[in-house]
């Protein structure tokens, strides 16, 4: 008879590997999203602001905001990073008892509560940028890319709560 496997890669090996893939791009555009401009503000034709996450969150440490500099960082930067970890040990074929999947899924599904306030994060990145009542707005490409980071993770964390579903029953 054989034995039982013992976690989620084990048992989900080709799925898993998959998810683990996924995970490393969903970092490839979290860096990238948060590096790369995000938004220009054209006020009056003649001044251009183009921000960044990064960029704004130096800006805000410039003007003092230190509050608003770490609701950010926290939620556009921690939490995810402490998510796409724990997404990964979830994923990983160290993970071996039963006791250490639901922890880390219950970690998971604390971190996940908060997951949609990336969005609100960027927001709140704009306003504190100054918009003003006679401004331009263009979006770039790292607004798209922090924005695939957030809706993969998503796809990988049902996924992942699906699987350990599986693996439970």
């Amino acid at each position: 008879m054989q034995e039982p496997l013992d976690n989620l890669a084990s048992r989900f090996p080709t799925e898993t590997k998959v998810l683990r893939v996924i995970l490393i791009a969903i970092v490839i555009f979290l860096v990238a999203g948060l590096s790369a401009p995000i938004i220009t503000l054209e006020k009056f034709y003649f001044f251009n602001n183009t921000v960044s996450i990064l960029g704004g969150l130096s800006e805000l440490i410039e003007e003092g905001q230190v509050l608003l500099f770490m609701i950010i960082v926290l939620f556009s930067i921690i939490i995810p990073v402490l998510k796409l970890l724990v997404l990964n040990k979830l994923l990983s074929p160290s993970l071996n008892d039963q006791e250490s999947l639901n922890k880390y899924l219950t970690w998971m599904h604390h971190y996940g509560k908060w997951s949609m306030l990336d969005v609100f994060v960027v927001a709140i990145l704009i306003a504190a940028v100054k918009l003003g009542s006679v401004a331009n707005m263009q979006l770039h490409y790292g607004l798209y890319l922090f924005a695939s980071a957030v809706l993969l993770t998503m796809i990988v964390t049902a996924r992942v709560v699906k699987l350990s579903d599986q693996f439970t029953q």
